[in-house]
């Protein structure tokens, strides 16, 4: 996915409107544009999946199942005079129709988790490749500070830990130290 959410901002806006933007306001925008183009980006089974899966687990689908259920045991109990029952006991049909039922909801579910967990891994890579960009940003903003105090003479305490922060992070070790530190299962 592309983002040039500024450059589009800035064509899309007349001048002087995009200055009256918060950077709240672009990040805004920024999320509702990735979130555009994962919706725009899904398959017609997705959004078809998506959809069942978001009826089914409504307050009314539990409401029309119950309706069903009652009326079609009602029906085949010969609870109803005047009405033949097309699947007497043990009710076979019903066992069959709602197997079914179970087995292609339990697949839309699927394919709804499915897709929401590579939407979701997507955006873990971008969370960490801004969390990265941000630590180095960091880093090189301690960097400048420390060489402006160096300048002007200005004397603090240098620690250990301001040295150690000033240093690159090496992911390769961090993630090594990482797994070392985390519980095995």
């Amino acid at each position: 996915m592309k983002l040039n959410s500024e450059r589009s901002t800035r064509e899309a806006a007349p001048s002087g409107a995009l200055h009256d933007k918060s950077p709240s306001d672009h990040t805004i925008e920024a999320v509702a544009q990735i979130e555009k183009a994962a919706r725009d980006g899904r398959s017609r089974i997705d959004h078809c999946a998506s959809t069942i899966t978001r009826v089914a687990g409504t307050a009314r689908s539990i409401l029309f199942h119950l309706v069903w259920f009652s009326a079609w045991l009602l029906v085949n109990l010969h609870a109803i005079p005047g009405i033949q029952p097309f699947d007497p006991f043990p009710f076979n049909l019903l066992t069959t129709v709602v197997s079914l039922e179970a087995i292609f909801l339990t697949l839309f579910v699927l394919i709804s988790q499915n897709r929401l967990s590579q939407e979701a891994d997507k955006r873990a890579h971008l969370d960490l490749q801004v969390n990265l960009l941000a630590e180095k940003e960091t880093t090189m903003i301690l960097r400048m500070l420390q060489d402006i105090c160096e300048r002007l003479g200005v004397t603090g305490s240098s620690t250990k830990e301001l040295r150690d922060l000033i240093k690159e992070t090496k992911l390769d070790e961090l993630a090594e130290k990482l797994e070392e530190a985390l519980p095995s299962e």
